[in-house]
């Protein structure tokens, strides 16, 4: 069974979001994405924003996530659940590990933003437990807590989306 990495950077960094898409992730180690920051303005198909791994073109611009394993065949289910030709596009990325070694993955860009955008608060949420999770850059903690959400207007899809978080 070939195995791929996988770099999530935002929402499918909660290991229970991402198992609940992508059943054989298995959790390799945390990760910096160098070039790269987080930005909330990826055009979501619901009309709010979601995560963008920004290509900055600075090497001191630090993205923080989480590097996966996933299967080849569930890249595929992975690539629908992410919207790949319709708002992201995957790329291949070499990524920082804490141990001073590098590795390569493949992750999602954003290629339809709007930087007016917002993110639901439950989706802020989804980002935020994973980055909790995983442990995280205490900097990198206080950017997602710090960034402003809207209601989102289905109040039932708020109740859904968390509801893989209660015991």
């Amino acid at each position: 069974m070939t195995r791929l990495h996988y770099f999530a950077y935002g929402s499918n960094m909660s290991t229970r979001r991402l198992r609940a898409r992508i059943p054989s992730a298995v959790y390799l180690a945390t990760a910096v994405l160098r070039g790269h920051e987080m930005r909330f303005h990826k055009i979501g198909s619901d009309g709010s924003a979601k995560c963008d791994a920004f290509a900055t073109g600075d090497s001191n611009h630090r993205l923080f996530g989480v590097l996966f394993g996933i299967t080849a065949a569930e890249r595929e289910v992975l690539d629908r659940y992410e919207g790949r030709g319709r708002g992201y596009e995957r790329k291949p990325v070499v990524l920082d590990l804490p141990d001073g070694d590098t590795v390569e993955a493949f992750t999602y860009y954003a290629t339809r933003i709007d930087p007016a955008l917002r993110p639901f608060g439950w989706y802020l949420e989804h980002v935020l437990c994973g980055a909790r999770e995983h442990g995280l850059a205490d900097s990198h903690v206080r950017l997602i807590e710090t960034t402003p959400v809207i209601d989102d207007p289905d109040a039932d899809r708020h109740e859904r989306e968390l509801a893989i978080y209660l015991p």
